[in-house]
């Protein structure tokens, strides 16, 4: 028989070989400590990680598109550009600065918005239930 029939063909038939049997067909040797250990030099390295500003584009350019009460919108547009430009340019003070007057002007703009619809709506409301109170009263009603 060949070396590599003696693996498949064991008296052990339907269980593994020893561990003794395999460390003695392989010549495996155990290994113990390195002779000479050299001593391990770990090195860490804190790299700040890139901060992320927030320039709030699109909501300026929503604000200045539906909702530009006082043109609040435009200028908050104008603001989140200016915070874009600081962010390219690497000024990162400079960047938050810009962003927060932009949030605080969509902030404004959006508030002033949604007062002045609500506004509309309650005008429009009234004005047309008083019309229809008018007409309702100016004629008459017929029989049929």
């Amino acid at each position: 028989m060949s070396h590599n029939s003696q693996a498949f063909l064991s008296t052990n038939a339907g269980l593994p070989p020893s561990y003794e049997t395999i460390k003695e067909e392989y010549g495996v040797t155990e290994l113990g400590e390195p002779s000479n250990s050299a001593v391990v030099r770990t090195t860490v390295i804190n790299m700040p990680r890139e901060v992320s500003v927030p320039d709030h584009v699109v909501w300026s350019l929503f604000n200045t598109l539906f909702f530009n009460a006082c043109c609040l919108g435009f200028v908050a547009y104008a603001y989140s550009v200016k915070s874009r430009d600081r962010k390219m340019v690497g000024d990162v003070v400079g960047a938050q600065a810009y962003a927060s007057t932009a949030k605080c002007l969509n902030i404004s703009s959006l508030i002033f918005s949604i007062l002045m619809v609500i506004i509309c709506i309650i005008i429009f409301s009234t004005t047309s239930v008083v019309v229809f109170q008018s007409f309702a009263q100016r004629t008459p009603h017929s029989g049929f």
